[in-house]
């Protein structure tokens, strides 16, 4: 921004945001170069297992862009020379390799017992021989996954798992093991760090809590633009007690801005790359994994759009449907949509449209049936059938 504010309106709020997660971008090829700059520039692409309609680490990129390759970001997340590893930076994220020290601090955590799932960090503290001997058969083996552990299944519920998923996954969450690749079901498969990280990398020298957290505060400030502090700290999941001293030291910096935002109850903090565009002109149809909606409490106060995932509400108590998609029109969210991929059939299913209050439906309709049907030819379906 050329001029600095200390004090913005709701809208220029949402258009410093929306700039800031790299919406209204000149259109053009996506290369390989170029999933990875907008990786980079978010910190961290959220991952979920849900495939109703695609992975949902395949969508930001589309959102964006528009359609690509989805093999190239593949390759960039588990191929030979990956630019990308998995982790949990917000949740489980792809996230940029050269950010792999930043987050040993976390894993030092896990190690300890902290941070991490109660019954994970209990196999870590009472059952250190099961972990040993995990780690040490993925070393002779190489990449395994759990289900090659024949006492590694589960009990039933998808959090029914044995102690030797919960090991895998406490070497996982410590780092001593990291994602080698996803199977097409989406199981993890694991193998040692030294076989995945380039050594300057795995041995770079150790950062201090303070000094990772500082890091993670300013480029989650960089993603979102303009945010509050439990904004900031909520992107790559900060405890405010830890982040409280590092925020504090990027605003002497100069890196963010303290600022009071029409309608926000509390000061917000804008980083100094920030920009502010006359006008958002953007189109797409976002995951709820997205990083632009997925801390809810910001959505709401950004775009006064309360949303909330249902796919674990049962039924009955579903209001807008199973796998709904936020439609994002200019600088404002004015729709949900309840949509499914029919592979067998070839067709992009939309169970239902809604729009919220105020909203055109008769100018809004044939924009939002293009966008339907970019996807639909994006994800290699023949039709888009949309509700009467």
């Amino acid at each position: 921004m050329s001029q600095r504010r200390s004090d913005l309106s709701a809208s220029q709020a949402r258009r410093i945001a929306l700039a800031a997660q790299a919406f209204g971008t000149v259109e053009g090829t996506v290369t390989a170069r170029r999933l990875r700059t907008l990786v980079q520039r978010l910190g961290a692409v959220q991952i979920d297992s849900v495939n109703v309609l695609v992975r949902s680490h395949f969508l930001p990129a589309f959102s964006r862009f528009g359609a690509y390759d989805r093999a190239t970001l593949e390759r960039l997340a588990y191929g030979r020379k990956r630019r990308l590893f998995e982790y949990w930076a917000h949740e489980a994220s792809l996230v940029p390799i050269e950010m792999y020290p930043v987050f040993r601090w976390r894993m030092e955590r896990a190690r300890q017992g902290r941070g991490t799932w109660g019954n994970v960090a209990r196999v870590g503290r009472e059952a250190a021989e099961l972990v040993e001997r995990v780690r040490a058969t993925i070393a002779s083996n190489g990449p395994m996954s759990a289900s090659q552990f024949t006492d590694a299944k589960s009990t039933g519920s998808w959090w029914g798992w044995s102690d030797t998923k919960r090991a895998l996954e406490f070497l996982f969450w410590s780092g001593q093991l990291l994602a080698a690749t996803r199977r097409p079901s989406f199981e993890r498969v694991y193998d040692l760090p030294e076989r995945i990280l380039p050594p300057e990398l795995l041995h770079a020298p150790q950062m201090t809590e303070r000094d990772a957290h500082r890091t993670l505060l300013a480029i989650a400030a960089r993603a979102f633009g303009i945010a509050t502090q439990a904004d900031l700290c909520d992107y790559f999941r900060l405890d405010a007690v830890d982040a409280a001293l590092p925020l504090a030291e990027l605003v002497e910096e100069g890196c963010v801005q303290r600022v009071n935002v029409d309608g926000w109850k509390q000061p917000a903090y804008l980083h100094r790359d920030a920009r502010l565009p006359r006008r958002m002109e953007a189109r797409a149809l976002l995951s709820p994994f997205d990083s632009l909606v997925w801390n809810r409490k910001r959505t709401k106060r950004l775009f006064d759009f309360h949303y909330r995932i249902e796919i674990y509400t049962p039924v009955h108590k579903r209001i807008h449907g199973y796998y709904v998609l936020p439609y994002l029109f200019g600088e404002t969210l004015v729709a949900r949509v309840d949509v499914k991929a029919d592979r067998a059939a070839g067709s992009l299913l939309v169970h239902a449209v809604h729009l919220e209050p105020n909203v055109d439906a008769r100018s809004l309709r044939p924009r939002l049936r293009e966008d339907l049907e970019a996807m639909a030819q994006w994800l290699g379906l023949e039709r888009v059938r949309m509700p009467r």
